[in-house]
């Protein structure tokens, strides 16, 4: 065997293969030039700067900890710079593509249009995110302070991440955007589209398998469950057979509604305020406010845990008359 086995594939025939593909893909997808002609925004690139502006939000629980309130502001305004600066450059990548053929100072001008519009929204999605964490904390018996919220519950860093997503995608960064929300569902399990618009005081209880699509729209104080899906019911179609774009499709979840775990909620349907959809339910039609929607009861026999355990361990308990096997 040669050295770390290059015996076993013909490295330059391989590259010439892949390039032939390669170049086949951009042929075929001529009307959807490839991203990364010029550069590509860097998932990587992005997973550092979200940490960086997580810490710039919550220094003293999201920062380093060397963070302390006498050096806090000092820490923020040169993480900001930083980070800031970076997200530009990732924002300039996308620009690249899509604004394909503008001269040079147009891309500079239009990151720099949504930069500065970015940044300006800091101290308003700071305060927005505040109202998430307490609605978790008043939401969950399990918590016992802000902090443990924001320090412990996925469903926090996905909220960051969506809010900072969802302001991305309005400003005109989209891919950008949704790198930003797979990065946190990577992590949490959480998928949160950028697109989907989401009020105040937003709590997702566990989190895990929750889905919530582009169009979607959350009221405020609304509170879910793992497993809850706001997805769309239908996919329509252009003369060609392609998925039309942008639709809205997804349903509309007003205000302080709860929807428990595994619920499926399909289609561009309004759950009234102050509704609870109870869980495992798969709705497909508006509901009005102050609805209750829970599944059909399902028939089940009861059986004594007795006659179905262990008939040896049954036995043992039951002959020695201490009342165990009452509690088994």
């Amino acid at each position: 065997m040669t050295a770390q086995g290059e015996g076993y594939w013909d490295i330059d025939r391989l590259a010439a293969e892949l390039g032939t593909v390669r170049r086949r893909w951009r042929q075929g997808q001529d009307h959807h030039a490839e991203y990364g002609a010029e550069g590509f925004p860097s998932r990587a690139s992005l997973t550092k700067i979200m940490a960086a502006l997580c810490g710039a939000l919550f220094p003293l629980r999201l920062g380093p900890s060397f963070v302390r309130l006498h050096n806090e502001d000092a820490y923020v305004a040169q993480t900001l710079q930083t980070a800031l600066s970076r997200l530009y450059g990732q924002i300039r990548l996308e620009l690249i593509y899509t604004m394909q053929g503008e001269a040079s100072e147009d891309l500079d001008r239009e990151a720099s249009r949504i930069i500065g519009a970015f940044a300006q929204s800091l101290p308003a999605l700071r305060e927005l995110l505040d109202s998430d964490v307490e609605a978790a904390f008043l939401g969950d018996p399990a918590a016992r302070s802000v902090d443990e919220v924001l320090i412990c519950y996925p469903s926090m860093m996905a909220i960051t991440h969506h809010r900072l997503a969802h302001r991305l995608y309005q400003l005109g960064a989209p891919l950008v955007a949704r790198i930003i929300s797979e990065i946190a569902h990577s992590s949490t399990g959480i998928d949160i589209h950028p697109g989907a618009k989401i009020g105040r005081s937003f709590f997702i209880d566990h989190g895990t398998g929750v889905v919530i699509g582009e169009t979607a729209i959350v009221g405020d104080r609304v509170r879910i469950y793992q497993g809850v899906t706001l997805g769309a019911r239908s996919f329509p179609a252009d003369e060609k057979g392609r998925l039309e774009k942008a639709l809205a499709r997804h349903p509309i979840i007003e205000d302080d509604v709860v929807i428990y775990s595994g619920a499926t909620i399909l289609g561009r349907i309004i759950i009234g305020s102050r509704s609870v959809i109870g869980g495992n339910v798969w709705l497909t039609d508006s509901v009005p406010a102050d609805s209750n929607v829970r599944q059909a009861k399902a028939h089940y026999e009861v059986t004594s845990r007795v006659e179905v355990s262990a008939p040896h361990r049954v036995h043992a308990l039951v002959e020695e008359g201490d009342g165990i096997a009452e509690n088994i």
